[in-house]
């Protein structure tokens, strides 16, 4: 089935990268943590697992079934998911972020507007929420491009722009604006690897409160200059990232790692019935086209729920779901009314 926004999709991904094309695609960033470090981040991973409360296998199972919005088919919910370690956020709270990289205004909210504006209007989508949804929590967020597919190769020839430990930082202290605010790092790898990019963003993984998501639009693996066709990544590339936070979270005594893995066609995520669960990584497959209401929802059943693989997220563009009629955004009444219930809301 053809999906009119997918061409909208590739040039707004175009548009996106174009705007890193001078920039030094070699910021800052950590291949790995020495072990002072390391066990500097070590010691507040463990003050902050002494106060992480086990997992309820009842609980967890009776909300898993409440997202599932009376699902028949057997699909929903997930089969033999494993309970999470403790500390788990989901599906305890609902995740809502805001999305985007500080280096541009047309890349997301997140980077739009200044830290003060950006919570006010970020607090104001919570309140809706919490309106919509008064039984679950409301877990806020920033979700910001650690590494972002870009116009020109960079030294290394890989077509990506890392943005230095600096840019991170600051993240990382618009967060703390906000007590308990949670932060994911992700990565467009453009012409680099999963494995490759992962240990530049370690050192912030092994932090509690940080998060990872990971983009296959921009996972050239077949050589094709990112922007020009939309990427992917297979189950065993996924598996491997999954494998990755669960040693990280072992080896640091963390809350389990909320893992996002945005999708918006068929071949963007590959084998997903291979993907393989694990009680230290929560994933959620993020339905993430833009367009009108109708279409997105056709996007989230074909993509999302028609392929299970544990936790669903929905992302809401401010700009370009407004470009054809009816010309608005889906509200969380209407998100909560899809099978499953979307657990992370995205807005960009």
């Amino acid at each position: 089935m053809k999906f009119p926004h997918l061409a909208g999709t590739v040039i707004l991904g175009f548009a996106a990268i174009s705007l890193f094309a001078n920039c030094n695609s070699d910021g800052k960033s950590s291949n790995g943590v020495s072990q002072s470090s390391s066990d500097t981040t070590k010691k507040k991973a463990d003050s902050a697992a002494n106060v992480m409360k086990p997992v309820d296998p009842k609980l967890y199972d009776s909300l898993v079934k409440k997202l599932a919005n009376g699902d028949t088919t057997g699909k929903w919910p997930v089969k033999n998911q494993p309970t999470p370690l403790a500390g788990a956020i989901l599906p305890f709270k609902r995740i809502v972020v805001y999305y985007g990289n500080l280096h541009s205004k047309k890349m997301g909210a997140l980077g739009e507007y200044a830290p003060k504006e950006m919570w006010q209007h970020l607090n104001a989508e919570v309140k809706r929420w919490e309106k919509a949804d008064p039984s679950t929590p409301v877990q806020v967020g920033l979700h910001y491009i650690a590494a972002v597919a870009s116009g020109t190769p960079g030294k290394d020839k890989k077509y990506i722009n890392r943005m230095g430990n600096k840019q991170i930082d600051s993240v990382l202290t618009i967060a703390k604006m906000q007590p308990n605010t949670i932060v994911f790092l992700d990565l467009q790898v453009a012409l680099s690897t999963i494995k490759a990019e992962l240990p530049h963003i370690q050192k912030y993984l092994q932090m509690p409160n940080v998060h990872l998501g990971i983009d296959p639009e921009f996972s050239m693996k077949d050589g094709s200059l990112p922007g020009k066709r939309i990427g992917t990544y297979d189950a065993v590339d996924i598996n491997y990232v999954t494998g990755y936070l669960a040693d990280l979270v072992k080896k640091y005594n963390l809350p389990p790692k909320v893992f996002v893995l945005h999708r918006f066609t068929k071949k963007m995520v590959t084998n997903s019935a291979n993907i393989k669960l694990r009680p230290e990584v929560q994933v959620v497959i993020h339905m993430d086209g833009w367009g009108e209401p109708e279409l997105k929802k056709g996007t989230y059943r074909h993509f999302v729920y028609g392929e299970p693989v544990q936790f669903t997220g929905f992302k809401l563009f401010y700009k370009n779901d407004l470009k054809k009629e009816p010309k608005r955004l889906l509200t969380p009444e209407e998100l909560l009314k899809l099978t499953p219930k979307p657990i992370y809301i995205q807005y960009q």
